[in-house]
């Protein structure tokens, strides 16, 4: 989450892990070893999009003989990478009209590859047993009534907002700016450090205000509630130096190089097809962040028991 338009703040590459599988394969991009094909997608930093790609390399090795290649990189940085034709595609995309402007509109090398399935969405949110004892604070207007107990060592004394990754999508600060509010963002570093900051927090039932998104899988065991910003109005967010407003809703997309839309055959079909519910999506990254399985063996035991669900994404013969 993961989340919407997310992501501008500092681009890194979190690591690059390559995992391959035995397999013939048709999808139009050559491997670099032994010439086989291969399909290669992006593995965003956090786990529901994790999630995804398990499922989608799982169903692509096994099912139809591919050979899948996953990469882990930022999100900006896996535009590029899409445009360039060095990834095939993006499984799920939480808004960057930028990329979108530049590579699907005018250079034509990205395609739309379909909705996912899953409705995103960031917002601000506060622990449920804080928000219970003091109702108010769950409206932006009373939060520097609150900022003295979100205060920490490394806030200089202001309230501390609990950021995830710094390459997320993020508009917090200007936020925070233009609505006069006595916070500052905090960086955890990564979707498991903030998770695991937030189970802290949560375990002392301290105060806390984080950025934060659904779906994703925590929010089943740490109940939060939602701050009120003011509301999303279409265009709200477009200068990032003057956003104060709240975050919209955001189908989740596909998005494919074009060439591999065009000439990757089963591969490129399966994907299009590929559409599972906010639900189906939590079970599997529960299965990888909760139960520690890794995420191919999450996505095998998802698969065996969801027959019927994968199927029907499989191209027609």
């Amino acid at each position: 989450m993961r989340r919407s338009h997310l992501l501008t703040a500092g681009v890194s590459v979190l690591g690059i892990l390559l995992l391959s599988a035995c397999g013939a394969a048709e999808t139009g991009k050559k491997d670099d070893v032994g010439g086989d094909k291969t399909v290669r997608l992006t593995v965003p930093s956090w786990v529901g999009a994790e999630a995804n790609t398990a499922v989608a390399k799982h169903i692509l090795e096994k099912e139809l003989g591919y050979q899948v290649k996953t990469q882990q990189m930022g999100e900006v940085l896996a535009w590029d990478a899409l445009a360039k034709g060095d990834i095939d595609a993006i499984l799920e995309d939480w808004g960057h009209p930028k990329q979108e402007k530049s590579y699907v509109e005018d250079k034509k090398t990205v395609v739309k590859g379909g909705d996912l399935g899953v409705t995103g969405h960031i917002g601000w949110f506060v622990p449920k047993y804080w928000a219970d004892e003091n109702p108010d604070v769950t409206d932006w207007k009373n939060l520097n009534k609150y900022a003295k107990d979100l205060q920490t060592g490394e806030s200089g004394g202001k309230g501390q907002l609990l950021e995830g990754s710094p390459d997320y999508v993020t508009h917090d600060d200007a936020i925070i700016s233009n609505l006069k509010l006595n916070l500052k963002t905090k960086y955890a570093g990564s979707e498991a450090a903030q998770i695991t900051e937030i189970k802290k927090n949560a375990q002392a039932k301290k105060p806390f205000l984080t950025y934060w998104w659904t779906p994703q899988w925590l929010n089943a065991q740490v109940e939060m509630v939602e701050v009120k910003l003011p509301e999303y109005k279409e265009g709200c967010d477009a200068d990032p130096k003057k956003v104060a407003c709240a975050y919209p809703n955001t189908p989740l997309q596909k998005f494919f190089n074009a060439d591999f839309a065009k000439d990757g055959g089963e591969a490129a079909q399966f994907l299009k097809n590929f559409k599972w519910t906010t639900e189906q999506q939590n079970e599997v990254a529960l299965m990888i962040a909760g139960e520690k399985l890794s995420p191919e063996a999450a996505a095998e035991k998802w698969v065996k028991a969801n027959e019927s669900t994968w199927k029907a994404w499989l191209p027609k013969k």
